[in-house]
């Protein structure tokens, strides 16, 4: 085994704080919607960072670090909490398609505006009662902007699944949403008032 000089241990961590540190916040925010307590999440980030720290002769160079490090992030949380539970609760198709139609969407772009800045916490509260998979496709692709590629690699799921996911993610926020959106001014209700 070849010992490793001080230089090039000091280029790695360097090289690696370059790559990875910019992405903390976003990888913090998510840790902390998926892992719900302020304690789980600061341990899931620190293990995430562990992880790609360890792993970092892996990545390659001008590759999407960010794109890395949620799938770490992801493989840090199924691995750790929700090995168990990682297919997603069983939603009846026809009753969720029956409370959408139900109520008349906010605007999807008004949402994830909304998502973006400061989460509020009526729209917390909805994400928490997503089903952990839908979840956490809402989270990668609507908060942090990942592409439905990034996405579906960082939770290890083909593309087709993530839409899905994704698809009835935003249908059952839309259902929880409905009435802080129309408090908010964004939807109105089927006769055109609001």
């Amino acid at each position: 085994m070849t010992a490793v000089s001080p230089s090039t241990g000091q280029d790695t961590r360097l090289a690696f704080e370059q790559a990875a540190l910019p992405h903390m916040a976003a990888l913090h925010r998510t840790a902390r919607r998926l892992a719900r307590q302020p304690e789980d999440a600061a341990d899931l980030l620190q293990e995430t960072f562990l992880r790609a720290f360890r792993t970092f002769g892996n990545f390659r160079p001008g590759s999407n670090a960010r794109a890395w490090l949620f799938t770490i992030l992801h493989s840090v949380f199924v691995n750790r909490y929700h090995r168990a539970q990682l297919e997603p609760e069983a939603v009846d198709p026809g009753d969720l398609d029956a409370r959408f139609a139900a109520v008349v969407s906010p605007p999807h772009d008004a949402v994830v505006e909304a998502m973006r800045n400061a989460m509020p916490p009526e729209i917390d509260a909805a994400l928490r009662t997503l089903p952990e998979a839908f979840r956490e496709v809402v989270l990668l692709v609507d908060v942090e902007e990942l592409t439905y590629e990034e996405a579906a690699l960082a939770v290890g799921c083909p593309v087709g699944t993530l839409r899905s996911r994704l698809f009835r993610g935003r249908k059952a926020l839309v259902v929880a949403l409905a009435d802080y959106a129309r408090r908010q001014g964004f939807a109105t209700g089927r006769e055109g008032t609001p």
